[in-house]
């Protein structure tokens, strides 16, 4: 067997869990900025991404198979190929666990599927088994996006729908977005705010080539990186929660953003972030409120 073969091999073993991992991995190192020779930490990735070792591992792995990562001469990993302009579609096989989540979502958020659901009812509509319907239930959870009723039934949060719910979201980020810049404990940390960075440049190189879903990576990776840099947790809960409920309503549309609008949006997350640089903090937070209501009036990804 050749090296393709047995790379295809291991792809088509891989778990969705592991596959889904290794595209987050991939996004890190790339928004990152790590060069070929940058040591890998399975620890970091696993606390990262919330979850175990062990699967963390079984993404590696999965990316040493495509030659991305390679073996150090001592223990542990490196990166061994240069990412910046590779293509994740075309160098790892596609997660049908991803897949269908972002299905789901997209039926949500047009109104093909109920806000109330039961495992049941969703068995037959996708043609998977009890399982991975409640592992996506449960990922839904976890992202605060839908709740386990009384008996076998789900329910969806309430989206944003309607003109009212997305002022009411608008003006509740400009008030917890701009606490966050304001408070005692923020630490501009670069281990957050320069992936960030490097995204936005990277997006801003070749607006063009990059697609609605992942510039909502990217764009919900800002905004969460400022509130995680607030050093306050509570504040930090609430951007994510905002974030997931726009994920949900507007998933929809991902693939419909004009890049100039993308770039706008970019130009303005780097001039905050400049002001934040510059410790001009009230500039900053002024920024970054002219940033949303502008946002608000669109009613787009911000």
């Amino acid at each position: 067997m050749d090296r393709h073969e047995e790379d295809g091999d291991r792809g088509e073993a891989a778990s969705p869990l592991q596959i889904d991992l290794a595209r987050r991995i991939l996004d890190r190192i790339r928004d990152s900025g790590w060069g070929v020779g940058t040591r890998i930490s399975v620890p970091d990735l696993a606390r990262t991404f919330g979850v175990s070792r062990s699967p963390v591992s079984g993404a590696l792995e999965l990316l040493v198979s495509k030659g991305i990562l390679a073996p150090l001469e001592t223990r542990g990993l490196q990166v061994a190929l240069d990412v910046t302009g590779l293509d994740t579609a075309e160098v790892l096989p596609s997660s049908p666990l991803e897949e269908l989540y972002r299905r789901m979502m997209r039926e949500r958020a047009l109104g093909d599927l109920p806000q109330e659901v039961s495992e049941a009812e969703l068995i037959p509509r996708y043609g998977v088994s009890r399982g991975i319907i409640r592992k996506l239930l449960l990922r839904f959870a976890a992202e605060g996006l839908v709740q386990r009723l009384p008996g076998h039934g789900w329910r969806f949060a309430d989206s944003l729908v309607g003109e009212d719910a997305y002022r009411e979201s608008y003006e509740f980020r400009a008030a917890v977005e701009c606490a966050a810049l304001r408070s005692a404990g923020f630490h501009a940390d670069p281990q957050v705010l320069t992936p960030v960075r490097r995204a936005h440049e990277r997006v801003l190189s070749d607006t063009g080539s990059i697609g609605g879903d992942e510039w909502f990576r990217i764009n919900a990776s800002f905004h969460q990186g400022l509130a995680i840099c607030s050093g306050n947790r509570f504040l930090a809960d609430a951007v994510r929660q905002q974030n997931n409920l726009r994920r949900m309503q507007e998933s929809a549309g991902f693939d419909e953003l004009p890049p100039e609008r993308i770039e706008q949006s970019c130009r303005e997350h780097l001039a905050i972030l400049d002001a934040i640089d510059a410790g001009d903090m009230d500039w900053a937070e002024a920024l970054l409120r002219q940033h949303l209501r502008q946002a608000s009036e669109f009613a787009t990804l911000s």
